[in-house]
């Protein structure tokens, strides 16, 4: 541990960006590095989304170590980086190369976001994980409080945080250019689109066809519940499994639902209710709308939030077509209705925005800068987040990164409790403070699952 500490602190000292990262202007990330200033980075799933995010890793540091449970993407992925170390487990990994890591990509599918991440802030390593930042409600709470405490730098991959689009229209609305939010409308094309749920899947497979000897079967399962391997659920479709994936509300709703919670500092609902279709044990559902309340927080009025998916009647279940004032509804996208107008993106980050009804503001012009610009658009948004982190890891700085895990804790924490309030079927009353439902003790038990025998949080 102690080369470790040496290493952070000869990075601190000698990063050329340090005090300046959060001055607004091109130069945000100037200035040359030699190579021993680059941070050593071990990169958590390598293939699907962690491919992208192994590559971005090495466009800002060196890539020491690469890990997945399938043989075909460590391949792949070696190909780039034949330096790299391979593992199947994680868990290895950190326990061989702890003194030789800074820092970690986790792009697991959603059940092990959080055991990877928790062991890496333990060790003292920073974190970049991808959205959804856990699979559970505890282990976001956990996720959060471990960041804070051993003083890592953190970002959750919700890259349209990144765009300049993005930062734009948060400071619209904290200029208050459209009054006081009252509403905000979240929807999503997501659910059974690309992966399958209900209604085509609701039970598991029964056939049992042998495991592919380039699959690390129990490395996959991590802390979930044991079960046989079927190609159902690997290399993609876990997601749509409950006891691997959060379904479209954790894929979509951390980054549709990013711009208002951050604008609005919404932080915990005290209600969520959810109206869906009917459930099964072993597939998310195949539509949901679901509220979430969140009270008066500084100077600023409640919220009622409303997430909308999936097909309801032979239709998509979006928001009332009156409400966006004869645009057109796209697959993706965000309201938010104050009492001057609305503001609306069909971006489905968060990025380029419109205000209606456009009548009303034309001339408008857009507030002072108060966040720095990265210079990103959608073709570079992703690789953009991670040099904002490696920026922060490098200047040591935990806040620096906008979606670091203060915040992106909070929104994944709001974000699943919509899943529990579905497993309820009822509303269900949350007090955040002490992490709690008071009103239906029962969907206490939705907050976390018991791990399976080896893995920890």
């Amino acid at each position: 541990m102690a080369v470790r500490q040496n290493r952070r602190q000869f990075l601190q000292a000698t990063s050329a960006i340090g005090a300046g990262a959060w001055i607004v202007g091109p130069d945000l990330f100037a200035g040359a590095r030699s190579a021993n200033e680059q941070l050593d980075i071990a990169c958590i799933g390598v293939g699907g989304k962690g491919s992208s995010d192994t590559d971005h890793a090495g466009n800002h540091g060196n890539v020491v170590a690469i890990c997945d449970i399938d043989d075909n993407h460590l391949a792949a992925k070696a190909q780039k980086f034949p330096k790299a170390r391979r593992f199947n487990d994680f868990r290895r990994l950190l326990e061989d190369m702890e003194r030789q890591v800074d820092a970690v990509t986790v792009s697991t599918p959603d059940h092990t976001h959080a055991v990877a991440t928790m062991m890496a802030i333990k060790l003292g390593k920073h974190a970049y994980t991808q959205k959804p930042l856990t699979f559970s409600v505890f282990e976001a709470r956990a996720l959060r409080e471990a960041a804070k405490k051993y003083g890592v730098c953190t970002q959750m991959g919700t890259q349209g945080g990144a765009l300049d689009g993005f930062r734009t229209s948060l400071e619209v609305l904290r200029s208050g250019a459209i009054g006081a939010v009252h509403e905000v409308h979240v929807w999503t094309d997501r659910c059974g689109k690309f992966w399958k749920q209900a209604p085509d899947i609701v039970a598991r497979p029964n056939d049992k066809p042998p495991v592919p000897p380039h699959v690390h079967w129990n490395e996959f399962l991590g802390p979930a519940p044991e079960r046989p391997y079927h190609p159902a659920y690997h290399p993609f479709a876990w997601r749509g499994w409950r006891d691997f994936g959060t379904g479209a509300l954790g894929d979509m709703a951390c980054h549709l639902a990013n711009l208002p919670f951050m604008a609005l500092k919404l932080g915990y609902p005290t209600s969520i209710v959810a109206e869906n279709s009917e459930l099964n044990p072993e597939t998310f559902q195949q539509w949901a709308t679901i509220t979430f309340e969140f009270p008066s927080r500084e100077n600023l009025p409640p919220v009622k939030l409303v997430w909308w998916e999936g097909i309801r009647n032979g239709g998509r279940n979006l928001p009332p077509q009156e409400l966006f004032h004869g645009q057109e509804r796209p697959d993706n996208g965000l309201l938010c209705i104050g009492e001057k107008g609305t503001l609306f993106t069909s971006h489905a980050q968060g990025g380029a925005y419109k205000l209606l009804p456009m009548q009303n503001f034309e001339g408008y012009k857009e507030p002072d800068k108060f966040l720095p610009r990265l210079g990103a658009t959608d073709a570079n948004a992703d690789d953009s987040q991670k040099k904002e982190w490696i920026a922060a890891c490098k200047a040591e700085k935990p806040g620096q990164s906008l979606c670091n895990f203060e915040h992106a804790g909070l929104l994944t924490e709001a974000v699943l409790l919509g899943n529990v309030a579905i497993r309820a079927g009822k509303k269900i009353e949350w007090d955040g403070a002490n992490m709690k439902v008071t009103n239906a003790p029962e969907a206490n038990g939705f907050l976390h699952r018991e791990y399976r025998k080896g893995w920890t949080l």
